[in-house]
């Protein structure tokens, strides 16, 4: 069962279902020949979970991988097996207050071994690799750009999947080495498709999508898209409006965690401190701002 407070899902727990991973947000359950991906209100920062939660922040980043999931499906195939109006498999309906909004039953595909990033624009570690050498994981870049400046045309950046810490970036050519050259090349390819798709649908809604990380695994043979997709999470999401090239941009994530963290005498390491009501309340509307502009609804 889960432990809610203020309305947040933090942990959850389904008698006679086995929870294969619980990850920094994420908890998945093994249905046999499926799976259930159940977003809790978990965040994180600095590599660390925070002791309190975000209300709604598991069915933000649910519903908008949803959304993304439709958007694309007719060129990207994706691993879903439920849509949201869908009800629950019989053995989960004594649930269905806990997972409504935040869950999705799915197939169960083999991750590739690398994360699949893209870059429209420069900032976090590809700002800082910029200013170094002229390039991101590799890829040359043109002189002169500043921070948060768009760049040419997006490029594709994989990493490594680190279990604890940071991802650490690394060029197409070891990505091939590790997945093969067949699969990294089928895995870039769709990453700047569905990368472009998104980044011409948010601009006409007011966000600008940075940058983004993907997930893909192997089904029967087929790449296909998995995890969450295009959320504030998984991407850097920046309002259009405020946008100036040559600074860091506000953005639709953890701005607010991260700055109020960073005003404490905290080391960075376990135990996390707890977030004040007033940083949660505008973290939660940030979250639920960036799901209203994508897909024209109201989540509550």
């Amino acid at each position: 069962m889960p432990t809610e407070t203020d309305r947040t899902v933090l942990q959850l727990d389904i008698p006679g279902l086995k929870k294969l991973r619980s990850g920094k947000v994420r908890d998945i359950f093994d249905l046999g020949d499926r799976l259930l991906f159940v977003a809790t209100d978990r965040i994180s920062a600095f590599d660390c979970i925070m002791p309190n939660g975000i209300p709604h922040k598991g069915e933000v980043l649910t519903q908008i991988s949803y959304f993304w999931f439709a958007q694309t499906e007719g060129f990207q195939p994706n691993h879903l097996l439920s849509k949201p109006e869908d009800p629950l498999p019989a053995n989960l309906q004594p649930f269905a207050t806990q997972l409504a909004g935040r869950s999705m039953i799915v197939k169960k595909a083999k991750p590739l071994a690398i994360e699949c990033v893209v870059r429209g624009y420069l900032a976090g570690s590809g700002w800082k690799e910029y200013r170094a050498s002229q390039t991101v994981c590799g890829v040359k870049l043109p002189p002169g750009l500043k921070e948060s400046s768009e760049l040419p045309e997006p490029i594709f950046t994989p990493a490594t999947k680190a279990e604890t810490g940071h991802d650490e970036n690394i060029s197409f050519e070891q990505a091939a080495k590790i997945v093969g050259g067949e699969i990294a090349e089928k895995a870039r390819a769709a990453s700047l498709k569905i990368y472009n798709t998104a980044r011409d649908y948010a601009r006409k809604r007011g966000i600008i999508i940075a940058d983004t990380k993907f997930e893909f695994g192997l089904f029967d043979g087929e790449l296909i898209l998995i995890d969450e997709v295009l959320t504030p999470d998984s991407s850097r999401f920046w309002p259009a409006d405020q946008y100036q090239a040559g600074k860091s941009q506000p953005s639709f994530d953890k701005q607010f965690v991260r700055d109020y963290l960073e005003t404490l005498d905290w080391d960075k390491t376990p135990p996390a401190p707890a977030l004040p009501p007033e940083v949660v309340s505008r973290t939660e509307s940030k979250y639920l701002e960036a799901y209203e502009r994508l897909t024209g609804k109201k989540l509550r």
